[in-house]
């Protein structure tokens, strides 16, 4: 039986008009230092979206564009510079941290798991799909 590991979840939020707060969940950051795991994925339900403004006024591609460099930071894709060339465990400290912009995350979640993969699919399922 493999071991149990410790990780933190956050729900990845898509706030499409800050002042109202409001918000729809897009997706899920998992993070395991031990296991020196992190796993990200979003998706963008434009029918959700819709409801959000009776103009329709939101550009699905800006979303888009910024949950990928969401993305990209968290596994550390990029040149190797700024805040995607540091460790695991503080590009989830950054990308975690409070803002007031259109992608915002809870505040993470702690759970122990002996399958990260499964325990991701699952916090995926339930809380965004």
């Amino acid at each position: 039986m493999q071991e149990k590991r410790l990780y933190e979840y956050s729900v990845i939020r898509l706030v499409p008009k800050v002042e109202r707060e409001e918000f729809i969940n897009v997706g899920i950051i998992l993070f395991s230092k031990e296991a020196k795991f992190i796993k990200v994925e979003y998706i963008v339900d434009q029918e959700k979206i819709k409801y959000f403004s009776k103009d329709n006024t939101f550009d699905i591609d800006c979303i888009i564009n910024a949950l990928e460099a969401f993305k990209k930071i968290s596994i550390g894709e990029s040149t190797g510079r700024g805040i995607a060339a540091m460790g695991i465990a503080e590009r989830f400290r950054w990308l975690t941290s409070e803002r007031s912009t259109m992608i915002q995350t809870s505040r993470p979640h702690p759970g122990f798991s002996s399958d990260l993969n499964q325990t991701f699919l699952k916090l995926f399922n339930e809380l965004v799909m």
